[in-house]
């Protein structure tokens, strides 16, 4: 229940609070959405935050209901539904959703997949504005790169581990899903196929999905801006007088987004690398602090080395717990969020 409110709580703040607070949300949010950017869901916020939570109990109902009727209990299929919907990965069993039948790891892929769509995608989709939906260049990205890697690693784990092409597309899909929205379920332990599917994985920890869901990560939408600026600077070099614009979902981004996205970039892997030699002092090996850095400041869940897939994170000393629970907080509010609240130009200005 705790995981379930808290993700709404991250819809609302990222696509209605933000941009009025003006901290970490408001450009962003602006380079973030489809076609939603100029038009929103609507001018008020607390119209805005209806439409949205409809959109969310809505989703996890219809998750509950599916799930009961593919054979979960009512009580698994409603903790499910919210922890699913939440992208938060918490489970009734100890070997979470290994401990269930195929058609139910199906239909949570296929929602944990929603659950990592932006929700104002989602609204529009919903209206039936599929024009809407596919001018997102984010939206698409996050398909294609579903596509592609469920493809590469179902192969590689068929002939790596012996199983059938079933099983392997999908313990594949799920787990990549799985990461990729930051849910943290698991159906399969990844990291006894090979060093390069785990390296893979590893990679996935740092993607997060959509802008505007309820995952957690860097999200796509920085990365296309990121891959896109690092382009045209070539193009620049090569055509000096040039002018050539970044332009995202069809629309012309600012330098100063493009800014903010480099600089968070930044941030997040300089936390990474603090965060990962901090652990290795405190006495992890070099693979288990990485892993545990990675999914904590990217509120994924499952990580490598002794904190992967079938493992936990129970073992740890109290002061690493500690650790790991700021590196949480600092990802789940975006970095920027706790800076700005610690300088006092902030506090004078609000």
């Amino acid at each position: 229940l705790t995981q379930w409110i808290g993700g709404m709580g991250i819809i609302v703040l990222t696509v209605a609070i933000f941009p009025l607070l003006g901290i970490g949300g408001v450009e962003l949010f602006v380079a973030e959405a489809p076609g939603p950017t100029s038009d929103k869901l609507h001018p008020r916020i607390s119209e805005t935050a209806k439409r949205l939570w409809f959109i969310y109990v809505g989703l996890t109902c219809t998750l509950a209901i599916v799930l009961r009727i593919c054979g979960m209990s009512t009580y698994e299929s409603i903790c499910h539904a919210f922890t699913t919907m939440a992208t938060g990965g918490f489970s009734t069993r100890n070997a979470s959703m290994a401990a269930f039948p195929p058609l139910i790891q199906y239909v949570t892929v296929v929602f944990m997949f929603i659950a990592g769509i932006n929700y104002t995608v989602i609204y529009f989709g919903l209206k039936g504005k599929m024009k809407r939906v596919w001018q997102s260049d984010e939206f698409r990205a996050y398909i294609g790169l579903v596509a592609f890697l469920t493809l590469l690693v179902s192969v590689q784990v068929h002939f790596l581990s012996d199983v059938g092409w079933e099983q392997a597309f999908r313990d594949s899909v799920f787990q990549i899903v799985s990461l990729i929205t930051t849910t943290g379920f698991v159906s399969a332990d990844y990291t006894s196929w090979s060093m390069g599917l785990t390296f893979i994985f590893f990679i996935l920890l740092f993607v997060g999905a959509c802008a505007g869901s309820t995952s957690g990560g860097i999200k796509i939408i920085r990365h296309l801006v990121f891959a896109k600026n690092s382009i045209l600077e070539f193009k620049r070099i090569v055509h000096p007088r040039a002018i050539i614009p970044l332009r995202l979902n069809g629309q012309v981004v600012r330098r100063k987004i493009i800014t903010h996205i480099i600089i968070f970039l930044l941030l997040y892997l300089s936390i990474f690398v603090v965060g990962s030699l901090v652990l290795t002092w405190m006495g992890l090996d070099f693979l288990t602090a990485i892993g545990a850095t990675a999914t904590s400041i990217g509120n994924v869940g499952p990580g490598i080395g002794k904190v992967g897939p079938v493992d936990n994170f129970a073992w740890l000393s109290a002061p690493i717990k500690l650790f790991l629970s700021l590196l949480m907080l600092l990802g789940r509010l975006e970095i920027f969020t706790i800076l700005v609240l610690f300088t006092p130009y902030f506090w004078r200005t609000n």
